[in-house]
Order: structure tokens, then sequence, then C-alpha cells
């Protein structure tokens, strides 16, 4: 990377010239053409500004994430690993706390939390007494009160919807998991099946019986499921799963039972894990951006410490998606 006294050479000018116009000092005497030629040497070299952040202390970071199945556990971990990497980048420094250890070992001085992981509503409530100042990484819990971050699981589906009606395919179902009620933690519709009986109703194609839902997102219920959808009866020509966790038992089910992918069914998924690539055959998969969900949970913690506003901000991750051969 080129340095100021590499421009300040080829400029014609001094260290301290380049260093002043470049941080854009409105007192320093130069001419215009100086300072389009200093900026337009910098920008030949690719020079960029090092940044410096400010320290940050007494952040916490909330891992509440219960024990699930490898392959959904992977998922989670991966954005705890991030959030750590991400921090430390940009000179955060992380508390980090575990469920089993409970909300009350959250230190007094703490400043703010960045959280990942399924909370109650009794949680929610007692965490905002403890620390008003937090963000939830892939979930909003409680948008009034708290700031998210999230993967646009919403669009995810509806774009999956629409491949395949756009290929003249009508008959779709859906595999996918409940989602848990903050305040009695029973069982109820998730986002993406229910972006996906949005979308069906749209095009006037929702068959109810096409619907298979699962209380636990493992690669088993997957099986189980997909087990359920071939046994019902003709398989439908295509298949929305809620992630690659459940798509990767739906594929086994799938093969045990002679089918052709895609011939005679396609695939689609979210989340785009490293299995994806792997299993038989390779998923198509919408990808989640790990590392911009991320970084986007740290501006939020930054902008929430400094105060600078006074609402909320729920924030939703685009992603793309990854076509491999389960899909035509």
């Amino acid at each position: 990377m080129a340095t100021i006294k590499e421009i300040a050479m080829k400029a014609g000018v001094s260290n301290a010239t380049v260093s002043r116009v470049l941080n854009y000092d409105e007192k320093i005497s130069v001419s215009q053409e100086t300072r389009e030629r200093i900026f337009r040497i910098a920008r030949e070299l690719g020079y960029r500004k090092k940044v410096i952040y400010p320290r940050l202390d007494h952040i916490v970071l909330l891992d509440w994430i219960s024990e699930t199945e490898e392959l959904e556990d992977i998922y989670f971990h991966e954005i705890l690993d991030e959030l750590i990497e991400k921090a430390k980048q940009v000179n955060i420094h992380l508390k980090v706390l575990k469920k089993s250890e409970g909300l009350s070992e959250i230190p007094k001085a703490t400043r703010a939390f960045m959280a990942v992981g399924w909370f109650s509503r009794r949680e929610l409530d007692q965490l905002y007494q403890i620390c008003p100042c937090g963000v939830f990484i892939d979930s909003a819990p409680d948008e009034r009160r708290f700031d998210a971050v999230r993967p646009n699981l919403d669009s995810f589906v509806t774009q999956m919807v629409d491949h395949f009606v756009q290929k003249g395919i009508k008959e779709i179902a859906f595999i996918g998991c409940a989602d848990r009620d903050i305040n009695s933690g029973k069982a109820v519709m998730d986002i993406r099946e229910w972006s996906f009986r949005q979308s069906m109703i749209y095009y006037g194609l929702l068959d109810e019986s096409q619907i298979y839902i699962s209380e636990r997102m493992t690669v088993n219920a997957g099986y189980e499921l997909g087990r359920r959808l071939i046994g019902a009866g003709k398989c439908p020509r295509a298949l929305v799963v809620a992630s690659d966790t459940l798509a990767v038992g739906l594929l086994q089910a799938v093969n045990e039972r002679g089918l052709n992918i895609p011939d005679e069914v396609e695939v689609f998924s979210i989340n785009d894990a490293s299995i994806a690539r792997y299993v038989s055959p390779p998923l198509t998969s919408f990808h989640i951006d790990i590392p911009t969900i991320c970084a986007t949970a740290i501006d939020l913690i930054r902008e929430c410490v400094k105060r600078e506003r006074n609402v909320t901000k729920t924030v939703l991750i685009n992603g793309e998606a990854v076509y491999r051969k389960s899909t035509k």
C-alpha cells in the first residue's frame, strides 16, 4: 500500500502537506491544482487512510445457543466466531457469556450487548433492565426495545417460489421448522413458512397438504419430513426447504426412494452451508452473508453506545442464490 512519503515525492510537496490535504485540513494554504494533484496521485497509488478505532470496553456477547444438531450448531458458531473476530478488528473488547451462566452474570459496568440465540420474554425484560442498549443477531425478538440484524428470509423464500413458478412448476411443497413464541415457548409459524404461504396464495397455488413442519431444525427431522412427504403419494415437482440442515435429511429420504433430483423433483434451500457443496446432488441454496451480518451488528453497537438515535433499527441482509445440481 502506498505511503504519504511516496505520494509527497511524486507530487513534489512535503509529507506534512500531503497529510493535511488528505485529512481535509481547510487551514492549509495550497492551490486547488496542488490539492487535486495530491488526491489524483493517492488514487493512482491505491492509498488508503489508516482507520484508528477508539477502544470500546464493557461490551458483552451473549451466546444463548441451545444444544442443537451439529449442522445447525455450526451456523451459529460461525456467527459467534465472526463477531469475535470483527470486534477485535475494530478495537471492541468483548466478554462472552454462555446461556448456562445466566443473565445475572452480566457485569454492572456493561455498556451494550450483542446476542445470539433464543430468549424468552422474561429474559428480554430482565435484559432490558440490566442493559437497554443491545443488538440481536439472526433474530429480532423485541424490535421496539432492541436493535437487530438478520438475514432477509422472507425475501429468500419469495425468490425461491418465484424461481419455480417462472419455470412453469406449480406443484411446490414446503419443508420447514416452527419458531417459538417468546411469551409461552410454544411452537408458532416461522417467517419462512409465512412467506411461502403468502407467495403461493399470490400465485393461487397454495396446497395445505404440501406444507411439512418439524419442531426441530435437524438432519433427522428433515429425513422424517421427507419420508412423510414421499409416503403421502405423488411427490411434488419442487421443494422449498427452510435450511440446509433439513435439506440434508430430506435428500437422504428422496434418494432412498430412488427419485431423480432434479429431473423428478427439484430442491432449493437456505444457508449455503459448506456441506451443501458435497451432498448428492450438490444443493442449490441461498447464501447467508455472515460477515456482512456481523459487520452490521458491530456498526449498530457503536451507534447504540454513542446514543446517536432515539429509535431502534432492524436491518435485513439480502443474499444470493447459489445454483447447483439439485435444481435445473
